[in-house]
């Protein structure tokens, strides 16, 4: 699937150039052979790494990492002895302090069909389970995903509905229309955040208690917003490791990428991805702006 440039609404996201996720690539693997020559591919489990993955498919498409790479990083936990869990319970487990090593949790941004073709059968062959965040307005296709010009299937209300009610994936909130938080006043942001989680529980029938920051944008405004929402949980997309004191309105996750090897996979998974890339935050702060709120760091405890 070939990336689409952003269709300019108000507060939209969009998917970056090509040239910049090469960059990355090259990037991600000297971090990655570092870490292996450092610790000798021991990993650090110290904390919960949240990994985060968007699409599980062989479309050309940055986000989608193919089905035989994600069944490869499934395998590698398995066989590591890895416990996966969905964002609720890392949190729960995070709250009671209890032991973390050998925890992994997992979760999916957009809510993409593939993700229940090509990764739900991986997931449930090891008995792994996995959180998914959904735009509740694009999941209704009142809009669309801004960065395609030709959107990938998304699953339906209907099928959301039955796999919630599963064993292997759970539905949580990533606003009505997925826009950048920070470029929004502050009765859009409102309504985008705690319209998602009225939205979602009315389609599951249940308590909705996690968020997700869209590109992982938000300030003390929009953490603020959350919490007046009901939201006990949200995730951003700041690198590192989670602890009983990381802020539970700003868990930190570690996205996994297409271009990503074996080896990147475990160095992300053990610590030798826990802190931003060279120039990421810059980057970001010049190409989604300040707006009304202010990026803050997951690791701003509060």
């Amino acid at each position: 699937m070939e990336e689409g440039a952003p269709a300019g609404r108000p507060g939209s996201l969009g998917v970056g150039p090509g040239w910049l996720y090469s960059g990355k690539a090259l990037l991600v693997r000297a971090r990655s052979g570092r870490w292996l020559l450092t610790t000798r591919g021991r990993a650090d489990t110290s904390g919960i790494r949240f990994l985060f993955y968007h699409r599980v498919s062989r479309d050309r498409d940055e986000l989608a990492v193919t089905p035989s790479r994600f069944r490869d990083q499934m395998a590698f936990l398995a066989g590591e002895g890895y416990r996966a869990v969905d964002v609720v319970e890392a949190a729960r487990l995070l709250a009671e302090g209890a032991p973390a090593s050998r925890v992994v949790c997992l979760s999916f941004d957009d809510g993409y069909r593939d993700v229940a073709e090509n990764a739900l059968p991986v997931l449930a062959d090891h008995g792994f389970r996995a959180t998914v965040f959904l735009a509740t307005g694009v999941i209704d296709g009142t809009v669309p995903l801004s960065w395609y010009e030709r959107q990938p299937p998304l699953l339906g209300w209907d099928e959301i509905a039955d796999l919630d009610r599963g064993h292997t994936l759970s539905f949580e909130a990533h606003t009505v229309t997925h826009p950048n938080l920070l470029a929004l006043d502050e009765a859009e942001a409102r309504r985008e955040i705690a319209g998602s989680k009225v939205a979602l529980e009315a389609r599951l029938g249940r308590a909705v208690s996690a968020f997700c920051y869209p590109a992982g944008l938000f300030g003390p405004r929009e953490r603020e917003l959350v919490a007046q929402a009901g939201f006990r949980i949200a995730v951003s997309c700041e690198p590192g490791v989670n602890s009983a004191a990381t802020d539970r309105l700003a868990l930190r996750r570690i996205q996994i990428d297409a271009r990503d090897r074996l080896l990147d996979f475990r160095a992300k998974l053990g610590g030798g991805h826990d802190t931003p890339l060279l120039l990421r935050s810059r980057y970001r702060r010049a190409r989604y702006g300040m707006g009304e709120g202010s990026p803050r760091a997951a690791s701003s405890a509060r």
